[in-house]
């Protein structure tokens, strides 16, 4: 069972948009431990209404591509986990924090579907034949997606770099006013 009924929620949503209390005040008054989770609430009902205060009974599943293209957002953004959980309408933010995760340990490979079940005790048939016989599709199918990998981590990077250079350049810019009120007295 959830820890937060539907109508719960939708009480303190609706509490909250008519504009008599603030998300602090709620959280105390409802003993909900943290604000954030209310501020979560307020921005899934603004997005998708009353459906994104249910729990979902369901097992949705999402594309490679969707994953990809979800990872790829974040990695490449400023956005939080929870803002592009928002605009992506996901159910919650942990799927896209498990999806960053497992692109970050194990790659590309992270992000396509699982085989459900129990592993078969005999091995597969590709395991056992040696790599050199993957045909040429194949091969290129890996390179096409270790080439996309390498795209995002280089606009990754540039981002990085381009913060890195607008941060320094703030503090120059901080630290010169200063420097001339100094001189000029």
């Amino acid at each position: 069972m959830a820890k937060y009924s539907v109508e719960f929620k939708l009480k303190i949503v609706q509490e909250y948009l008519k504009g008599d209390i603030g998300y602090h005040a709620l959280a105390h008054k409802y003993g909900i431990p943290d604000k954030k989770r209310i501020q979560f609430w307020v921005a899934k009902y603004r997005v998708m209404g009353e459906k994104g205060l249910q729990r979902s009974r369901k097992n949705e599943t999402y594309s490679f591509q969707f994953k990809l293209h979800a990872v790829e957002l974040y990695l490449s953004t400023e956005m939080s986990y929870q803002e592009l959980a928002l605009q992506l309408k996901l159910k919650s933010d942990g799927i896209l924090v498990n999806w960053v995760r497992r692109y970050r340990a194990v790659g590309i490979e992270g992000l396509k579907p699982q085989r459900k079940g129990r592993r078969p005790k005999v091995p597969d048939k590709t395991s056992i034949t040696p790599e050199c016989n993957i045909n040429q599709d194949e091969r290129l199918k890996q390179l096409e997606e270790e080439n996309l990998k390498l795209r995002i981590e280089v606009a990754y990077l540039k981002e990085l770099r381009r913060l890195r250079l607008e941060q320094e350049a703030q503090k120059r810019k901080q630290g010169s006013p200063t420097v001339s009120e100094d001189h000029s007295n």
